[in-house]
This record gives structure tokens, sequence and C-alpha cells, in this order.
């Protein structure tokens, strides 16, 4: 085992975290134990590990003397990262992945693969974030879409979901078509709330800078200009994601967000966004982006909910599996 230590005169408070949160996971990713004692950070485990963790240390501390501050949430955020790359490094993390400012809400990557989804939003124009629920997959492409939008990237956003549940039944709702179908985006008014801010917002959307409506929407439109973002794709039709994929048009982004195992078509339909990964999934330009529970941003319960659900459909398609062998 090898042992080393480290002077952290700045910040050790942020750096272990509530409760010696921080420190825990510091431990946790980096393969570590710790000990604090007197401003010193001291790491046993084995050369490699320590080594690693002896870096880090020694770059929090160096960006802490420099006058840079790191948020507790925003070293949870690079110490999961650190744990799921092992080239990365707290420096270049803290230079490269600091919060995108929008007013007073700042938004930064929590998770290897969310940082690897901005990347992609940054460089291709048509993105598929393919994953559980709460890894942040539209929360993160609405943020992108507000910072195109003030930074005058693109000139409007355009947000669409599929309003599934409503099916033919639709005409029989109460009220206005745009108060019929409200429900049904009501998440991507959220994300916007939050990023933004509520007033903001609707100024926005009353100007049409901003655009919150069912696919169904935008067949016949070209989309110009604009940041396109499809949300509950697992719920298109082939036919509803091939007529979004062809929108669209100049200087615009389209980013595709779903959850193929949460799919709410009718039995026998095949979800329009399983098909169009298959298809077009390698095409040059396009880049797809896959979360799984450890992205998960929300309660830590949900991570382990996640990891059980998945458990139980893999042995069960095991088991389903072996009844049909013994059947033959």
């Amino acid at each position: 085992m090898t042992k080393a230590s480290v002077s952290i005169t700045k910040g050790i408070e942020e750096f272990c975290g509530a409760f010696d949160s921080n420190l825990k996971l510091f431990e946790e990713a980096l393969g570590v134990s710790t000990h604090l004692s007197d401003q010193a950070l001291e790491m046993e485990g084995s050369e490699k590990s320590v080594g690693r963790a002896r870096q880090v240390a020694e770059d929090y501390a160096e960006l802490v003397q420099g006058g840079t501050r790191l948020e507790p949430s925003e070293l949870q955020a690079f110490f999961r990262i650190l744990g799921q790359d092992s080239t990365a490094t707290l420096k270049g993390l803290a230079e490269a992945g600091r919060p995108k400012a929008f007013g007073k809400k700042s938004v930064a990557p929590k998770s290897l693969n969310q940082r690897i989804y901005i990347d992609a939003i940054q460089r291709h124009d048509m993105v598929f974030g393919i994953g559980p629920s709460g890894t942040g997959k539209t929360y993160l492409a609405v943020a992108m879409a507000a910072d195109a939008l003030l930074t005058r990237s693109v000139t409007r956003i355009i947000l669409a979901r599929p309003a599934v549940e409503a099916g033919e039944r639709l005409g029989f709702l109460p009220g206005t078509l745009q108060e019929k179908v409200d429900p049904y985006l009501r998440p991507l008014y959220d994300a916007l709330y939050d990023v933004l801010d509520p007033d903001r917002t609707e100024r926005l959307i009353e100007k049409g800078t901003i655009e919150i409506a069912p696919i169904a929407f935008m067949r016949g439109r070209t989309l110009n200009d604009a940041f396109v973002i499809l949300d509950e794709a697992q719920n298109t039709t082939s036919e509803q994601m091939k007529m979004f994929l062809t929108r669209l048009g100049f200087n615009s982004k389209a980013v595709v967000t779903g959850d193929i195992t949460q799919v709410d078509l009718p039995e026998g339909r095949r979800s329009g966004l399983t098909e169009a990964i298959e298809i077009v999934g390698r095409v040059s330009g396009i880049s797809v982006v896959y979360f799984n529970e450890r992205d998960v941003v929300r309660h830590h319960l949900v991570q382990r909910i996640i990891r059980a659900y998945e458990e139980f459909d893999q042995a069960k398609a095991v088991d389903n599996h072996s009844k049909n062998n013994t059947t033959k």
C-alpha cells in the first residue's frame, strides 16, 4: 500500500462537503481511503490510485490558491467524472467544465456522459440522447438551446413532444387545442422555467421565439435558424420520426431524446426512435449518446431503482428464454 499527503489550506470545507459527502465520493471515485489531519489530506491505496488522487488534491489546492472557487456541488460532479474517465484531470474539468450562466441559473455536466452529450451538441447538428429518466437528457438540451438563443447562434427554439396518451380522444378533452396538449408538454415548460425564468420564458413564447407544440405540428415545415428538440421520442411512430428528422433546415440543430425502455405506443407498433437509431445512427454528422443509471442526478435511490428494474428485466428475459428452450 502507498501513502501520500497533500496540504489544503483553503477550501477544505467545500472539498469535504456536508457530512464529508464529497470526501466519500472522492475516495470511491479514485480508489483510496483518506484521513484529514491539520488541513492535510492523507491518502492510502495502490500506488496508481494514490498517485492520481494526490494529483487531484494538488490541482484543487492550486486552483483555490489561485482564486478559483469550486462549489461543493461542482466538486461532486467533477469527482464523478474523474471516477469514470481515467484521462480527466481536475484542472481540465475546472477550466473546460465551468457552468454556463443563464441569468441567475448556471448549468454544468454532472457525469461523464453528460459531458460527452454537451460536447456532442456543440459539435454536431443532430444528436440523439438515449437513456432513463433523470439523466438530464431534456434539461441539458433545453439549456444548450437557451444558450444558443441568448448568444444569437439561432433565432428561435422549437420544442416538440408526441401526445401519445391523447390518441384519438384529444377532441373530447375540454378547452382549446393548446389547453388540450399542454399537459403533455409540461416537462418542457418546467425545464425552460428553470433555465431561464417563467416571466422571460412566457415573453419569448408570446413573441414566437420559443415554440412548444406536439410533433404533429411539425408536418410540412422547414425549420431554419432554429434549435429543435424532440422529447420523449420513444413514443413517436416510424412515420412521425422520419417526418421530424427531415424538417431540419439551414443553420439549425436537432436534439432527439428518449428512453427506449419506456415505450407507450399501442402493442405491435414499433418505436420510431428505436428504428431511427438503427437507420441513421451511423450517418456522418449525427451523434448518439447513451446514458445509464450512473448519470441519474435525482435522489440517489433513483439510480438503485433503475438498476433493480434492469436486473429484473434481464432475469425475466433469461427465464423466458429458458422456458422457450424447454418447450421446444
